[in-house]
C-alpha cells in the first residue's frame, strides 16, 4: 500500500522546490551543541599530531569516532591548534568547510574533516517495529529513512496518516504525511528537524480489533456472572 503513484507531479518544479527547501531546512549550529570532529586522514586525532600545548585537550571519544567538542555560549568551539572558532549559525557543511580550511592553512597539508552534530534527535512512536529516540547524524534525514531505521511499519500501521509534531518556540505544528502516495518520498515536509515527534497511528482494522477485544473483556465477566446466577437459580428450583 506504500508509495503508489496517486497523482502526477511536475518533476522539474518539484526538484527545484526540493533543493530550495533542503537548504532552508538545514540545521544551523547553536551554543551547547555537541560536535564530533575527526580528520579522516588520521582517525586517531582531529589533527595529525597533537601539539604539546594542546595534548590534553580532548572531550572524549574513541579513535574511530573522533573527539567531541561543545559549542560555547559565545558561539565558538575550542579546537586543537586553532583555538576558538566561530561556528554558531553555520550549517554542518559550512562548519566542516570552515574548520577544514583553517587546519589546511595553519597546520595540515590535506585534511579531510568530518563533522557530526551528535545531540540532535527525534522521537518515533506508534506502529513501527522499534519505536524510540533516534539521533539525526545526517543532514536532511527524511521520514522514510527514519522509519527504515526503526525496522519499518507494523501490519497495524495507518500509512496514509503519519503525524510529524514540531515545536518552534511556543508554536506547535502538526503535519500529516500520506506514505501511500509516491510523492511523499520527495515531499520537503518529511525532512526531520531536531525535537520532532513522529506518531504512526493504527489503521481502521486494528482499531476495530482493539475495540472488539476491549468489548470482549467486558462481556466475558458479565456472561460468567449471569451463567453463575442462572445455575444457582436452577439448583434452587430443584
Amino acid at each position: 500500500m506504500l508509495f503508489q503513484n496517486k497523482s502526477a507531479s511536475n518533476t522539474v518544479n518539484d526538484s527545484l522546490r526540493l533543493q530550495s527547501l533542503t537548504l532552508k531546512n538545514s540545521y544551523r549550529i547553536q551554543p551547547r551543541d555537541q560536535l564530533q570532529i575527526k580528520n579522516l586522514q588520521n582517525i586517531k586525532y582531529i589533527v595529525d599530531e597533537l601539539p604539546t600545548s594542546v595534548s590534553g585537550l580532548s572531550s572524549g571519544g574513541t579513535a574511530s569516532q573522533g573527539q567531541t567538542f561543545e559549542v560555547d555560549e559565545d558561539g565558538t568551539v575550542a579546537l586543537p591548534a586553532l583555538g576558538h572558532v566561530p561556528v554558531s549559525g553555520l550549517t554542518r557543511v559550512e562548519a566542516t568547510k570552515k574548520i577544514e580550511a583553517l587546519y589546511r592553512k595553519e597546520l595540515l597539508k590535506d585534511p579531510i574533516i568530518e563533522l557530526k552534530i551528535t545531540n540532535l534527535k527525534v522521537s518515533l512512536f506508534g506502529e513501527v517495529a522499534s519505536p524510540g529516540n533516534f539521533p539525526l547524524l545526517k543532514d536532511n534525514t527524511t521520514l522514510v529513512e527514519l522509519i527504515g531505521q526503526a525496522g519499518g511499519l507494523t501490519p497495524n500501521a495507518n500509512e496514509s496518516n503519519i503525524k510529524i509534531i514540531r515545536t518552534d518556540g511556543q508554536i506547535k505544528t502538526t503535519t500529516e504525511i500520506d506514505l501511500g502516495n509516491i510523492n511523499s518520498i520527495s515531499d520537503p515536509r518529511t525532512f526531520l528537524q531536531n525535537g520532532d515527534v513522529i506518531y504512526v497511528s493504527q489503521n481502521k482494522r486494528a482499531v476495530r480489533n482493539d475495540k472488539f477485544l476491549t468489548l470482549s473483556t467486558i462481556i466475558q465477566p458479565i456472561t460468567l456472572l449471569l451463567s453463575t446466577v442462572l445455575i444457582i437459580f436452577t439448583l434452587k428450583r430443584l
